[in-house]
């Protein structure tokens, strides 16, 4: 997309698309961590119980897929194909705190979570899925989903496979998300 448009302009569509991916974080109750280029890492369930965070997760999931299709609406004259996102979402504990240096410190979290959910998200492009999750986090939010493929993913850098459930749209997850 840098490569065939204008500076602002690339840095336009970047600002709308944060803006709402962060809303649909934010709405759900997520904070965001950071962004890193085009991506977007949210921390869940810091100040709620781990069943509120993962569900919230989700909820925030599915927004950011109906906020993706507002755009696409929004940008189809200006784009010569439609933006695509990839999220990838696993529980477990992680460091949180301040890190950095001098003025280039913030609040961030660390960890083997981060990293496997890091991992996750590459596997949307694998899979052309905008969601991967971990059966974790739907335990962990009470939900039994049946939709999208069940795989036991190899996580590079973990020891034992993942059991992850693979959703081509985000929409796909329950109603009642």
């Amino acid at each position: 997309l840098a490569e065939s448009k204008l500076p602002y302009d690339v840095v336009f569509l970047l600002n709308r698309y944060f803006e709402a991916m962060g809303r649909s974080i934010e709405e759900a109750g997520g904070m965001i961590d950071k962004y890193i280029g085009d991506a977007v890492m949210a921390l869940f369930g810091v100040e709620s119980d781990a069943q509120q965070g993962c569900y919230a997760a989700l909820v925030a999931a599915k927004q950011m897929g109906v906020r993706l299709s507002a755009l696409n609406a929004a940008f189809a004259d200006d784009l010569d194909e439609p933006l695509r996102i990839g999220i990838g979402i696993h529980h477990g504990s992680a460091v949180v705190g301040e890190m950095g240096y001098g003025d280039v410190s913030s609040l961030t979290a660390v960890g083997d979570t981060v990293n496997t959910a890091s991992r996750l998200e590459a596997l949307t492009k694998e899979y052309k899925a905008q969601l991967v999750v971990s059966e974790l986090v739907l335990t962990m939010a009470g939900l039994n989903i049946d939709e999208g493929e069940r795989h036991e993913a190899v996580i590079r850098g973990r020891s034992e496979p993942l059991a992850i459930r693979v959703l081509l749209q985000t929409r796909d997850l329950p109603r009642n998300i």
